[in-house]
């Protein structure tokens, strides 16, 4: 069983939480992430055009790249990471341009490397996804695709087609970190989702309270919560460690205690 596959137990919704690579000290906030209880982590790797995300993280993004954060450092931070957690998963999350500007393969052979899980990249569309997911794939790296409230079921298969890991649902149509979808309309896409694959489906985007966490967690295999994280980093920088450890605390209790 993989770190990805058993970070989602069958008693409880898995925690998902993202930061931005380069924002702040992210060694000591992956550590904090890690002792607040969460259960998989996704790095985003900074861009210049973060053209899925908001506000949040768009600043975040300008701040890493303002600090210099490079690829090299991020895949550094990774190896890092695993030699100090070596089971809890780790996914890298961002934009097709710096995963395929030297080659796929030379991206998949990286992650191998640095011991990461797992690899989303938003701006790939599955059915155009010729080159990076099968580098992936063959590589023995967990391609986590997205599906949104407009994923019907005539594409939600090409979706499905090769995605491994978890399925990520982004339950608002629209940029990163401004809205909450309504619990009614996530807890039938959750249906729906599992109905049609076996990999757990974790929900995400605007997610902010343990309240609306342990509502997702009653249904849900996961939930991501990023935009409220990396505003704590904003707000605290390199001392936002112990501010974002007791955050992600009340979201891990709030889950743990959802299905009770």
């Amino acid at each position: 069983m993989s770190r990805l596959s058993s970070a989602f137990p069958a008693d409880r919704a898995a925690l998902v939480t993202f930061i931005t690579a380069g924002d702040g000290d992210t060694a000591a906030n992956l550590d904090a992430l890690v002792a607040g209880g969460a259960d998989v982590i996704e790095l985003g790797m900074p861009f210049t055009d973060p053209m899925a995300d908001g506000p949040a993280i768009q600043k975040a993004n300008i701040r890493s790249l303002e600090a210099g954060t490079t690829t090299a450092d991020i895949f550094a931070i990774a190896t890092a990471f695993r030699a100090q957690h070596p089971n809890v998963p780790l996914v890298l999350m961002g934009y097709a341009n710096p995963m395929t500007i030297r080659g796929p393969e030379w991206f998949a052979d990286q992650c191998v490397k640095a011991g990461v899980d797992g690899v989303i990249c938003v701006d790939i569309p599955p059915e155009e996804d010729v080159e990076l997911g099968p580098a992936l794939r063959a590589a023995g790296v967990d391609l986590i695709r997205l599906a949104t409230p407009t994923t019907d079921a005539a594409r939600l298969p090409a979706v499905l087609d090769g995605s491994s890991g978890f399925l990520y649902y982004v339950s608002v149509a629209g940029i990163t970190g401004l809205q909450q979808a309504a619990q009614a309309s996530i807890e039938d896409a959750v249906a729906r989702l599992k109905a049609a694959t076996d990999i757990p489906v974790a929900v995400g985007f605007g997610v902010r309270t343990p309240e609306q966490a342990a509502a997702i967690a009653k249904v849900a295999d996961g939930v991501v919560v990023g935009s409220a994280i990396v505003e704590i980093i904003a707000e605290h920088g390199r001392d936002a460690a112990g501010p974002v450890c007791d955050y992600v605390a009340s979201l891990a209790n709030a889950i743990k205690a959802a299905r009770g």
